[in-house]
């Protein structure tokens, strides 16, 4: 619904700009100036630009809409007695990156899946009070027929660190080769894991032929076309920690 709003970033109730608002911007700097040191805490719907905070503060937490027990949430993870494990379900993009509009609902350059620039925080990311290591992957079959077919894909996580956590695993696939129309990757799996210190988990991903299909205009429908395809294990979209190759039979 449009709104009659007249104010700097914003034009019938939709944001002009994905920086904060400028009262916001000068209140933030006027804060980090005093020296004392600041944690800044977001709260909103949709991805924004915060450079100059990322830049200068120590920590930042996205709280989205948290709702009535937000409170207790963010204090939670600000006071350290719950490790974060959430991940960003949008990009973040710089401040002076150039963006389609958003009336060109056109998918180039935009989104993990077409954006080719360097965000500032990428599909995915997110951190925690622990760390993570990812053992190395292996397919229990090196190929998959393209008509009707499965691989699993397996690994160990490892927490590495600490404190207990929770990792979230994401799966992305990558056609070999593909044509500048085709997504740079697209996200096939994710697997949220709670792990003690020192504690391991065998993971595996099941794959099939549907997994990897695309919308092809020539024919008007999905194709799985034949080939090689890389996946791709991590913590975030930019975040890769392991790569398998898949090769794809007529």
């Amino acid at each position: 619904e449009e709104m009659d709003v007249d104010y700097p970033g914003f034009a019938g109730g939709d944001r002009t700009d994905i920086r904060l608002p400028a009262g916001q911007r000068q209140l933030l700097q006027a804060l980090h100036a005093t020296g004392k040191p600041v944690v800044l805490v977001l709260t909103g719907g949709s991805a924004l630009a915060v450079d100059w905070a990322q830049a200068q503060l120590p920590a930042i937490l996205m709280a989205w809409y948290p709702g009535q027990s937000g409170g207790n949430a963010v204090a939670d993870v600000l006071f350290g007695d719950a490790s974060p494990a959430g991940r960003l379900p949008v990009t973040f993009y710089k401040a002076e990156e150039t963006l389609p509009a958003f009336d060109d609902y056109a998918m180039a350059g935009r989104t993990y899946r077409y954006f080719g620039g360097e965000p500032l925080y990428p599909f995915g990311h997110g951190l925690s009070y622990t760390r993570f290591d990812y053992g190395e992957a292996k397919l229990d079959q090196p190929s998959l027929a393209a008509d009707d077919g499965q691989v699993q894909l397996s690994f160990d996580l490892r927490n590495t660190g600490q404190r207990a956590g929770e990792e979230v695993v994401q799966l992305y696939v990558q056609r070999v080769g593909r044509s500048p129309a085709d997504a740079l990757q697209d996200l096939r799996g994710f697997q949220r894991v709670a792990l003690q210190p020192g504690q391991s988990q065998r993971l595996s991903f099941t794959l099939r032929s549907a997994d990897l299909r695309r919308y092809d205009e020539a024919v008007q429908g999905y194709v799985v076309s034949p080939g090689d395809y890389e996946l791709r294990l991590g913590a975030s979209s930019a975040d890769i920690r392991q790569r398998v190759r898949l090769q794809v039979r007529q």
